[in-house]
């Protein structure tokens, strides 16, 4: 994943961001497991998966950043 699909994740719902999440996730599982029994043929597959769920973990922290921002009162 790049910084141009890092933008597009900013765009995506939510619901999507999460679904996302859980599919690379139980990738990640998969591949640890394919590493543990020493079937892994790409090995930096890897790195990629968890570098991508970061991404989406950080666009969802975002959201929710945003949104706590807008709807808390105003002080004065």
């Amino acid at each position: 994943m790049k910084t141009k699909e890092f933008k597009e994740l900013r765009q995506i719902s939510p619901e999507e961001l999460t679904r996302r999440e859980g599919e690379l996730r139980a990738e990640l599982f998969n591949l640890q497991m394919q590493r543990g029994t020493s079937q892994l043929e790409n090995p930096k597959r890897i790195r990629n998966v968890k570098r991508d769920v970061a991404r989406i973990q950080t666009v969802i922290r975002e959201n929710k950043n945003r949104e706590t921002t807008s709807v808390s009162p105003s002080e004065g």
